[in-house]
């Protein structure tokens, strides 16, 4: 046992010097420095406020079109001689466009006119015929009168007297047809006349000119088509009367309406192709729907721009005063917006007026009552913005 111990002594001894030196080094370490809390200071960009009077822009999706657009129809059914144009193709006022073979319009004014003849001789002839009727009439009748005094006098037969009277009745009649013949003479004349003035009509519009300075949209006929009545051989437009027609949101057609009515002019810009149209607004129409109001803006550049064409025009609204244009990184929440002052974050309700495109560039337009002018505002968006967020202004 004694032997044991022994042997466990100089582990003993090892494990108490260190025990000893632990205790001294614990006591005479020096102390760790006090660590400071600091906030973190977000550093930021800002705007200063600047109310100015702005117009803002509305964007709109519209087709082109043209209200003065022709469909030129055949007249009757007959043949196309020629076409005389092309799709695309510009033409000027009483341009032939078309022709109709004229063999199949020439006939019917040549019955026209032989019907309106054949009136003439057949009134000149009742004309003549009345009078012999009128002999004939008193003829019968002094006849008639003769055999009534023999009748009475018992000196004739009953049956001559009836023929006799017959024969008046008979020649009468005769009479009041040719009277009625000629009181509807010129009511027949004037219905031939009308049906071959209808049929000179025709004969002319089988040459199809242009009624005015036009574009033609589509030719749907060939040379040697056969067309029956009503059918449409092409379309054209005036070019220099084309609209773009597009939807307006309802929120704003009254507002719209009302710059109208003070005749405030209110252009737009819209892009097609290589080209930048300018348009006007001239008009808004009476019904509305679940998409909006139309709106009709008149193109000032229509030489190359086809109806039927989509087109992205920015619309500029009426004019809104005392308003702060700004990025749309300013903008917190839809409503919000955040002043600097003494280096922390304050912020303000703002009411929302529109946008104003210039280019490619999108900014807000917004109201606010309670911001003083040159007010820094941050215009870098922060999740975590909230009221008194310590943040720098980085220098401009």
């Amino acid at each position: 046992m004694k032997s044991k111990i022994l042997r466990l002594l100089p582990a003993l001894v090892i494990l108490a010097v260190a025990v000893a030196g632990f205790v001294v080094m614990r006591a005479t370490r020096p102390e760790a420095p006090q660590v400071e809390a600091r906030e973190r200071v977000w550093r930021v960009e800002a705007v200063p406020a600047t109310p100015v009077s702005a117009r803002p822009t509305l964007i709109l999706y519209g087709r082109v079109e043209a209200p003065d657009r022709v469909r030129a129809a055949a007249p009757v059914a007959g043949r196309v001689l020629e076409v005389l144009v092309r799709d695309g193709d510009r033409v000027a006022k009483g341009a032939v466009l078309a022709r109709l073979d004229p063999r199949d319009l020439e006939p019917r004014v040549a019955q026209a006119r032989a019907d309106v003849e054949r009136e003439r001789i057949r009134h000149r002839h009742d004309q003549e015929a009345i009078k012999q009727e009128r002999t004939l009439l008193s003829l019968a009748e002094a006849k008639l009168a003769r055999f009534e005094k023999l009748k009475n006098a018992r000196l004739g037969a009953e049956s001559a007297f009836d023929q006799a009277r017959e024969e008046v009745a008979r020649v009468r009649l005769s009479l009041s047809q040719r009277e009625q013949a000629l009181a509807e003479h010129p009511a027949r004349l004037a219905q031939l006349k009308a049906r071959l003035a209808e049929a000179e009509r025709d004969a002319r519009r089988g040459e199809i000119t242009a009624p005015f300075a036009a574009r033609i949209g589509k030719v749907e006929v060939a040379a040697g088509d056969q067309v029956q009545p009503g059918q449409a051989l092409l379309n054209l437009y005036s070019s220099d009367a084309l609209y773009l027609r597009a939807r307006v949101p309802a929120l704003y057609a009254e507002e719209l309406r009302a710059a109208l009515a003070r005749g405030e002019a209110l252009a737009a810009r819209a892009a097609f192709g290589a080209a930048t149209l300018t348009a006007r607004l001239e008009r808004l129409g009476g019904e509305a729907d679940a998409r909006g109001v139309d709106a009709l803006l008149r193109l000032e550049q229509t030489d190359n721009v086809p109806i039927g064409a989509f087109v992205n025009a920015v619309l500029e609204r009426p004019v809104a005063e005392n308003v702060l244009v700004l990025p749309y990184t300013a903008l917190h929440g839809g409503d919000r917006v955040y002043a600097i002052a003494e280096g922390r974050l304050a912020g303000t309700r703002v009411e929302r007026v529109g946008e104003l495109r210039d280019g490619d560039s999108v900014r807000v337009l917004v109201r606010a009552t309670g911001l003083a002018a040159g007010t820094l505002l941050m215009s870098t968006h922060l999740p975590n913005a909230v009221d008194g967020l310590a943040v720098e202004v980085l220098p401009q």
